[in-house]
């Protein structure tokens, strides 16, 4: 039986895979492990609830938070939020669980439970698999007094802008920018444009409209058609693009050229190092990162650690290791001396105080790193299980791989989302990366076929 629980928490199709009934279960299971974990520490536990706009996050939302009062935990509804400001404000109102309803970049239909223990840390997969061993037993119920009471806080949600402008400090404004902000009609419609507009950016919002239908639909960080030609009709000097939660952000350019993750990450690194903040010259990546990255970042004395894809596993080798930053050619960066997982708005605003500070233009700053040519193939409808067991296709890899030798490289990755497996390769021009790319989605549809 498949692991219910992703690389980004439980989501799917919401009240297909995803109903009420489940979200009340897992509610419930998660109260039952952390509180016999004693995360708790014996006193009467309090949980945070947030979530996006889609419209079945109001269902989902009432059975989580149903769950979590029957249970005898306590609820604060903090209404349409950003991830990153669900996880922030577990954190900063000392909570014992956050939960976020969200699918992330995914389509409205979809939705998805995220779960956040003390401090706004992601759950490791050893309390999510044991969350979900416990989904439907008997239980003890509390009654009375005992059961957990439910408040409305959608106040706490400017703690949270309060604290993405702090993390710039007193003199970072953004006077000299204007900026288009497609915030996907998602979670960060409000919060993004507040903190910008704080700052004294000239802002131009775009696709912050949410009416709990049109959620990442032709927008945000997966459309970014509109967005690059917004910046230039309004001549703005960068466009920022985020995803339904927020927890990511790609940049356009003045010229209306796609900065992604990688760059972002290269342009902040440097500002890092620069100004003492990046621990150990080191940022976390993960094996998605472009090679380009990674041999900017070595001709600048940056080292980099690659992490396995998910920004949960970037910020374990964060953790382990003390480093300062780390982050997705996607767009999830995570800056720990501010937050404990990737925040788009974040990102954004420190990019965006980059360009003021240094007077240079984001192509500029970008041009730091080249790109290598990049091919990724999803194919569906395979096993995605076995695409690292299968000899033939090892050997089909690695065969590529000497092919490609030091100027590319290969790799083949399951989804941790979708049921599908991802070809990515790399090579000294796109010519070659997309034909060594169809020759192995030839070999995984072959192989690994349903």
């Amino acid at each position: 039986m498949a692991r219910l629980f992703g690389t980004d928490g439980v989501r799917g199709r919401a009240n297909a895979e995803l109903t009420a009934e489940l979200a009340l279960d897992l509610a419930v299971a998660a109260a039952h492990v952390l509180g016999e974990a004693g995360v708790f520490e014996g006193r009467r536990p309090f949980a945070v609830v947030g979530r996006d706009t889609r419209a079945s996050g109001e269902f989902l939302e009432a059975a989580v938070v149903a769950g979590l009062a029957s249970a005898g935990v306590d609820v604060i509804r903090l209404g349409v939020v950003p991830t990153p400001g669900v996880a922030y404000l577990t954190g900063a109102l000392n909570a014992d669980l956050g939960v976020m309803l969200s699918a992330s970049h995914n389509p409205m239909p979809d939705n998805g439970i995220k779960f956040f223990s003390r401090g706004g840390v992601k759950l490791d997969d050893a309390v999510e698999d044991a969350i979900e061993q416990r989904l439907g037993e008997s239980w003890t119920r509390p009654t009375g007094a005992d059961v957990g009471r439910v408040r409305d806080d959608l106040g706490a949600v400017e703690g949270y802008i309060a604290h993405l402008v702090s993390s710039l400090g007193e003199h970072a404004s953004l006077a000299p920018l204007r900026v288009v902000i497609d915030t996907a009609n998602g979670a960060a419609s409000l919060t993004a444009l507040a903190a910008f507009d704080a700052q004294g950016a000239q802002v131009v919002p775009l696709h912050a409209a949410p009416d709990g239908l049109n959620i990442n639909d032709n927008c945000g960080s997966t459309h970014l058609e509109s967005l690059q030609a917004a910046v230039i009709e309004h001549g703005a000097d960068l466009g920022i693009a985020l995803d339904g939660d927020a927890d990511r952000c790609l940049a356009v350019d003045a010229a209306g050229e796609v900065v992604d993750g990688d760059q972002i990450l290269a342009i902040l690194a440097l500002a890092m190092k620069e100004d003492r903040a990046l621990h150990s010259d080191t940022v976390v990546a993960t094996v998605m990162s472009n090679l380009g990255f990674i041999i900017a970042m070595r001709s600048h004395g940056v080292r980099v650690d690659q992490a396995k894809v998910g920004d949960r596993y970037v910020l374990e080798s964060m953790n382990a290791n003390g480093f300062t930053l780390g982050g997705e050619q996607s767009g999830h960066v995570i800056m720990s001396e501010f937050a404990t997982t990737g925040d788009g708005v974040l990102t954004a605003l420190h990019l965006a105080a980059r360009m003021a500070r240094t007077g240079k233009s984001l192509a500029e700053l970008a041009s730091v790193m080249t790109r290598l040519p990049q091919v990724m193939i999803n194919v569906p409808n395979v096993n995605k299980v076995r695409a690292g067991l299968d000899p033939v296709l090892q050997q089909a890899v690695t065969a590529a791989g000497r092919e490609l030798g030091e100027s590319g490289r290969v790799l083949l990755r399951p989804s941790g989302t979708e049921p599908l497996v991802r070809v990515m390769v790399e090579a000294a021009s796109h010519e070659q990366a997309q034909q060594i790319a169809e020759r192995l989605v030839g070999v995984v549809r072959d192989r690994l076929g349903l």
